[in-house]
């Protein structure tokens, strides 16, 4: 598709979508507000993100490149989805806990073992302390279901969750295989490139034995692009 505006702004909102309580803000493009995928007003709740947004489209030369809208993309996720269903998708989310990357461990006597118990256990423990829950860990890969009540407590945080926060959770909880990292990444003084290495020892710790290939190491640069993404969504969206 050929660039068809000239001017990109923000501007703030009046038409407030689902998930938008107090104020939002809007990209405009010659003056005209965005909607997303299906229609609805795309507001954000916040400035910062907004002008996040407005990045994406003024970046585009000549001809627009869809897959250069990450972020809008989230945005209409959270707009047309989440905000419609937040029950759904924190239930689901929910279930990234009770299987959770970081609760699976190797066996004792493995070399990997002392890997994750080294890079794995303080963010669970701080994770326990923080959120007031108690979690099993586990060898080996058998599935063995987390206690009830610590489940509990997880869904009742995620519950008070606005859609954008969730819409950038759901995308770094799938990305790890980690609630707890996901979650852990939210906080204002988190260390980002650190939660993602930890989520990511497995996979270089095989890529370490058995060799590395170019796909391999395409799809992981990717994967830890889409991961820091996510996490700049949500602290745009607090901002």
């Amino acid at each position: 598709m050929k660039r068809f505006y000239t001017v990109v702004d923000v501007s703030e909102a009046t038409d407030l979508p689902n998930g938008i309580s107090q104020q939002g803000w809007q990209v405009t493009l010659d003056g005209r507000g965005l909607k997303t995928v299906k229609g609805a007003s795309q507001v954000v709740p916040t400035p910062a993100l907004a002008e996040a947004l407005a990045g994406e489209w003024d970046a585009q030369g000549e001809t627009i490149e869809p897959a250069s809208f990450p972020m809008r993309d989230m945005a209409d996720y959270a707009i047309d989805v989440l905000a419609r269903d937040n029950a759904r998708i924190a239930d689901a989310l929910v279930a990234y806990a009770d299987t959770d990357t970081l609760l699976y461990r190797a066996d004792p006597d493995e070399l990997l073992y002392a890997q994750q118990n080294a890079l794995w256990e303080p963010i669970v423990s701080a994770f326990e302390a923080r959120e007031g829950v108690l979690f099993e860990r586990v060898s080996g890969i058998i599935h063995r279901p987390q206690p009830p009540a610590a489940l509990a407590t997880i869904r009742a945080r995620l519950a008070g969750f606005d859609p954008f926060t969730l819409a950038a959770l759901e995308a770094k909880a799938s990305l790890a295989a980690s609630l707890i990292t996901g979650l852990s990444a939210l906080e204002a003084q988190a260390d980002v490139a650190a939660l993602w290495h930890a989520a990511s020892l497995e996979e270089e710790w095989q890529a370490e034995k058995w060799g590395r290939d170019e796909e391999a190491e395409e799809r992981r640069t990717r994967r830890t692009a889409d991961f820091h993404r996510a996490a700049q969504f949500a602290a745009l969206a607090k901002a």
